[in-house]
């Protein structure tokens, strides 16, 4: 983005503030960190509202803004492909408008589109992406900011067109346009060009490339470190170098957050699983299977025909013929999303090959003894790859090798095929109206997972009153349909549904905000709840303030409470609570804990908040960290948990202070005029802030924070107890916003403001 659009963003962010939309402006300069650090529900809920909020202010710039980075984390690490062209479609036709077209940051509209395009199908889109993307760039000077990124997408174009020698060439020239230019190609395009070189068989060339690439600036910093990883590992597994590549290779558990690099990091592994460093297990294939089935939601096409490939490999390695069938019919289906399907008939038919020509383990004993050595296997390191192909013969048959089969598919990643088994054995046979209750449950789990909800409904037409209002209640929550759950769950308990229809309704209750309704239907069988039941009780009691009920449920699960009737209000001990920031992150407030499930907030909060000091919140008692082991830990640590709702708002007002920081003494007496008077304060700065000595220059510790007052104190009476308890620091303090409110010495604090710098 052109310093022009920053300039404009820095002006907006005042002009909202001063306006009152503290919340947006926040937000405003913190969208491209949210898009780049995976902060997508921040993402997701503010930069539609910074965008609508800049059409009905007519700031056609901070609209393109907004939306510009929301697709960007649509389409950068979530890689998200058919689902967002439509979008990218859209901002590159409203940058294209008259009063948007000259926004220096246009350009990379088209970037956005050709990136959606790849995600999608990059072989497919590969003429689209190279006639849109050279288009522009002709017309661009390589100082252009947008330049290095169009050139990028350009270049992977390229390898996607199989053009790979060409790309290659092409990168190395961009690079050298920059350097004439007097810019610095970014990291991104060193890596492309070394992906090019790769793609033309040329790996020792390519790793030089990406080592060279290493000094430069990442367009997406954030994602550089796991990127340059893979990359890395990628082309030292094809050299044969297989320690320095597992070594370069990110961990799992880093790249499982990061669907870009998926299937750049499967093909490195796929090249590495043959060694002894890398286990190729039954766990990589579960995981290599959710991410094919992520990138069936996100419309990545190619992504997900890769991946079905790749997994297909690594299972003929582990003799799990049945799964590379499967991933090869999975293959076979995809491909025919794709734009372009050469290739892919050839690598399926070879997969397919290789299944016919690898023997199956052999099973563990006789068929008839098979679910017997099943309940007996080690839990921990049994491989449930091996028992889905030992218990297939049985499977569909004999119903306690349904049982099992079905679901360990499920497990694996599978509920679609394990739902057709159950489904012939019991729905077609007309026995699904007598069938035990588990196995009832068992299909209802595969038929949700599988998405398969016709089936569902037409299965539970056939059930008896309590599993089929069961079976559907299930389906309403997994689908996040709540007040459908709530009533079919409610139907449910009254057939005889048991706990399980009690748990829906309490959840689907406390969704619709009937808490009293969800506390009650838990109450009602109270000696048969665990104790998260008795907590989830409790938090919705105290939501409803039927105190009578919190106390029954401290009762069962063993809790204290010193009153005997009405409210509990009791001093339990520091905790954080944590609580939505209006930008859509999160803010943890120290409080002080009130009862099982209540927490009265401590600290101030500035202004624009839905909270502050002084509010009564619900709290949700899970803890959201662990509990640290070391003793020493022990003694500091203040318990987090998130919080559920205001129960009672404390009508405290917040009030801004900002100015050079005073001596300690004059401080320390400050923060007992505060605490006398019961007036939560807190400082928000740290030993970095700084303002300026309005004669010399030089620069002086600051302070800022905020004070909060209770509803019986006015403004005025805040400002003369600041204005008395500060008039003889050596630097004055300044609370413009308040003197504005009151009307006293305005010009004055506006001075102050102006010559520390404030």
């Amino acid at each position: 983005m052109d310093v022009d659009i920053w300039a404009w963003v820095g002006e907006t962010q005042q002009q909202l503030s001063e306006a009152g939309d503290v919340g947006l402006a926040m937000a405003l300069g913190d969208l491209p960190a949210q898009a780049y650090e995976g902060r997508y529900p921040q993402l997701d809920v503010m930069a539609p509202a910074i965008a609508q909020q800049a059409e009905s202010l007519q700031l056609p710039w901070l609209e393109f803004y907004a939306r510009y980075w929301h697709l960007i984390g649509r389409i950068g690490d979530r890689v998200q492909g058919a689902v967002a062209i439509g979008d990218a479609e859209e901002l590159l036709s409203f940058a294209q408008r008259e009063e948007v077209r000259e926004c220096p940051a246009t350009p990379a509209a088209v970037e956005a589109l050709a990136v959606a395009w790849a995600n999608a199908d990059g072989p497919g889109y590969a003429a689209e992406r190279l006639e849109t993307l050279g288009a522009v760039i002709e017309e661009l000077e390589p100082a252009n900011p947008a330049y290095t990124g169009l050139i990028t997408q350009y270049v992977g174009a390229l390898i996607d067109a199989d053009r790979v020698g060409e790309a290659a060439a092409y990168a190395e020239s961009a690079v050298e346009r920059l350097r004439a230019a007097g810019r610095e190609a970014s990291w991104e395009l060193g890596a492309e060009s070394a992906r090019a070189l790769l793609a033309a068989g040329r790996a020792e060339d390519a790793l030089n490339a990406l080592q060279a690439a290493s000094g430069f600036q990442a367009d997406d910093p954030v994602a550089k470190p796991h990127r340059d990883g893979v990359r890395r590992a990628l082309i030292l597994a094809t050299l044969g170098r297989t320690a320095e590549a597992v070594d370069a290779l990110p961990d799992l558990d880093v790249v499982g957050d990061h669907p870009r690099v998926f299937v750049e990091w499967a093909r490195a592994v796929s090249l590495l699983a043959s060694s002894s460093q890398i286990t190729n297990t039954w766990q990589l294939g579960r995981v290599l299977r959710q991410w094919i089935d992520y990138f069936a939601t996100m419309g990545g096409y190619r992504a997900r025909v890769e991946l079905a490939l790749i997994a297909g490999d690594l299972a003929v390695q582990r003799q799990g013929i049945w799964q590379v069938k499967l991933l090869a019919d999975l293959a076979e289906s995809a491909a025919t999303e794709l734009r372009t399907t050469e290739g892919v008939a050839e690598r399926i038919a070879e997969l397919r090959a290789r299944a016919e020509s690898t023997t199956e383990p052999a099973a563990p004993g006789p068929e008839a003894e098979l679910v017997a050595y099943f309940d007996a296997a080690d839990g921990y390191n049994a491989d449930p790859e091996k028992w889905i192909g030992w218990l297939a013969p049985l499977s569909g048959t004999d119903l306690e090798a349904t049982r099992r089969h079905t679901t360990t598919m499920g497990f694996l990643g599978y509920p679609a095929v394990g739902a057709d088994i159950y489904w012939k054995m019991l729905v077609d046979s007309g026995e699904i109206a007598t069938a035990d209750a588990d196995d009832v449950t068992f299909l209802s789990t595969l038929l949700v997972e599988a998405r398969q909800d016709e089936r569902l409904e037409q299965m539970a037409a056939m059930l008896p009153d309590a599993f089929r209002h069961l079976a559907l209640a299930r389906l309403h929550s997994a689908r996040e349909r709540w007040q459908e759950t709530l009533q079919e769950a409610e139907q449910a308990v009254t057939a005889g549904g048991g706990i399980e229809a009690r748990r829906l309704v309490s959840a689907a209750a406390q969704q619709v905000d009937d808490n009293a309704r969800g506390a009650q239907v838990l109450l009602e069988v109270i000696d048969e709840l665990a104790d998260e039941d008795v907590w989830r009780m409790i938090v919705m009691a105290t939501s409803a303030e039927d105190w009578d009920t919190v106390r029954k449920g401290t009762a069962k699960i063993g809790m204290p409470i010193k009153s005997a009737s009405g409210p509990i209000d009791e001093e339990m001990g520091l905790i954080r609570v944590i609580l939505p920031a209006p930008d859509g992150g999160q803010r943890q407030v120290l409080s002080i804990r009130t009862g099982p499930a209540t927490a009265r907030l401590a600290l101030p909060q500035p202004r624009g908040m839905e909270y502050n000091a002084g509010d009564l919140v619900v709290f949700d008692p899970q803890l959201l960290e662990p509990v640290p082991e070391d003793p020493q830990e022990q003694q500091n640590f203040v318990p987090p948990f998130a919080a559920v709702r205001i129960l009672q708002p404390g009508g405290y007002n917040s009030y801004f202070f900002d100015g050079a920081a005073p001596s300690e003494s004059d401080w320390a007496e400050f923060t007992e005029v505060m605490a006398e008077r019961g007036w939560p304060m807190w400082v928000y700065s740290d030993e970095n802030y700084k303002v300026t000595h309005p004669t010399s220059g030089e620069p002086l510790p600051g302070v800022f924070g905020w004070v909060a007052v209770p509803p019986t104190v006015t403004a005025v009476e805040v400002d003369a107890l600041l204005d008395d308890a500060t008039e003889r620091w050596s630097h004055p303090l300044a609370w413009l916003d308040l003197a504005k409110e009151v009307d006293v010495e305005v010009e004055r604090h506006e001075r102050i403001v102006k010559e520390y710098g404030l």
